[in-house]
């Protein structure tokens, strides 16, 4: 009996054990191809999604990731990183200029170079790779922009090395894939652009598709060098797996967008400066701390222009001690020119997507003139007013009792807690009307006298 389970469980362990040696063999026969799209410049976001992206595409062991491209540009320090994910990825990247109308512009075409196989859709271009450096940034932007070459009259030195170095890097990658060298330099010290048709005539790319499942189809068979080794694509017939951006990537999105950025930082100064005005308030504070620390955060990731940063700060300070200072504008009018000139220089990167919305600019600039004329009004009414002070303003004021006494006791008079007199009985709350002060102690009397209780 013994003998016949033990054959039982015998038979049932090999029957589990040949179930898991086949199965996988069914799925790895037509592996996912991994789809990442960046739409819009090359930005720490985007940088952080498909890092990600070709991590996730690993641990699926993808047959490919398919990095759909269309861009005009985006941040050196965000590009290096997409391009470094590339170089060390196990996973084929097939790099992919797509729909027709899109581009690969600038940053662009260095992550195409990079990609082991790089293709275009008809009706597409890339190329315009000239760096451009800007002060304070942090990052050097490749902007759609032309550059002259090394040693043009009036370039500066370190615009040679970024140029340099920008020629180097290119031309590093076009050898480490076996495309065209030379025209990459061009696209570097020129700004030449080309067609998908001229890239494909100039080697420049290793062949054109219309869709994805074309191109998959006719880069099957494909060997190529990844981080782990040569890989012979299997493509054809795979399923397509698309990778939409995490909650990290939206996140670095949204406070990495320019005007969200201009915005944050602007909410951080308003919060502090309420606080300072009324301490206590908290709230201000502590709104205005998370959006500064935000915005600060934001403007690391971002090119930031800081002689338009400390322009905008001259603003800010100049309309708030409008307020203190009885300058009838001078102050919060030049604190309003500061703060527009500030805000329209703060990221004039020339880079597609890294410049404030003018209609932010102009709906900020309008809500500072309009507070600074409310200061102007206010300080001209308050002007006008007769001034009184002292014992002449106490005399007659309005108060309220803190607790029921007799004889002396706690009233609250202008938001201030005085000790006061009074000949008659007080009660918590009831209004009286100060008729005389003696130092610091104020004589008081109620507006309406508590009928007695009857006997």
């Amino acid at each position: 009996m013994k003998t016949g389970r033990s054959m039982l469980w015998g038979v049932i362990a090999l029957l589990m054990t040949a179930t898991c040696v086949a199965a996988p063999r069914s799925p790895m026969a037509h592996p996912a191809a991994v789809v990442l799209r960046v739409d819009g410049p090359i930005s720490p976001a985007s940088a952080d999604y498909v890092v990600r992206g070709i991590e996730q595409a690993d641990s699926m062991h993808a047959t490919a990731v398919v990095l759909e491209l269309d861009t005009p540009g985006g941040l050196s320090s965000s590009m290096r990183d997409v391009i470094k994910a590339i170089l060390a990825s196990p996973v084929p990247v097939i790099g992919y200029v797509a729909p027709s109308g899109a581009r690969a512009a600038s940053a662009g075409t260095y992550i195409l170079y990079a990609c082991h196989i790089a293709a275009m859709a008809p009706a597409t271009n890339m190329g315009a790779a000239t760096p451009v450096s800007l002060t304070g940034g942090g990052s050097v932007p490749l902007p759609a922009s032309s550059s002259g070459k090394p040693a043009a009259p009036g370039e500066s030195t370190e615009m040679r090395k970024v140029t340099n170095d920008a020629v180097a890097y290119i031309r590093a990658l076009a050898e480490r894939r076996g495309r065209n060298a030379d025209w990459a330099e061009k696209a570097v010290r020129d700004a030449v652009s080309v067609s998908a048709d001229e890239a494909l005539e100039l080697h420049v790319i290793d062949l054109m598709a219309p869709d994805i499942p074309t191109l998959l189809a006719d880069v099957d068979g494909r060997k190529v060098e990844t981080a782990a080794g040569s890989r012979v694509l299997q493509t054809r017939g795979a399923s397509l797996e698309t990778i939409t951006p995490g909650a990290r990537s939206q996140f670095l999105g949204v406070i990495a967008n320019p005007s969200v950025a201009y915005i944050l930082l602007l909410l951080g100064l308003g919060g502090l400066v309420m606080e300072g005005m009324h301490p206590g308030g908290v709230l201000p504070g502590v709104v205005g701390a998370i959006c500064l620390l935000l915005a600060l955060y934001a403007f690391q990731l971002l090119p930031v222009n800081f002689a338009g940063l400390g322009l905008i700060v001259l603003g800010v300070i100049l309309i708030v001690s409008e307020a203190f200072v009885p300058a009838y504008g001078v102050l919060g009018t030049g604190g309003v020119v500061a703060f527009v000139i500030g805000s329209v220089i703060l990221m004039d990167t020339g880079v597609p997507g890294y410049g404030i919305a003018l209609p932010v600019v102009i709906g900020i600039a309008i809500v500072a003139a309009a507070i600074l004329v409310g200061i102007v009004w206010m300080a001209m009414r308050s002007h006008k007013r007769p001034v009184v002070s002292g014992r002449e303003e106490m005399i007659g004021a309005i108060g309220e009792v803190v607790a029921d006494f007799e004889g002396r006791g706690a009233v609250h008079v202008h938001g201030e807690r005085w000790q006061a007199r009074s000949d008659v009985p007080l009660q918590r709350g009831q209004a009286v009307a100060v008729t005389a002060m003696h130092g610091l102690v104020l004589d008081v009397k109620p507006l309406v006298v508590p009928k007695e209780a009857p006997p």
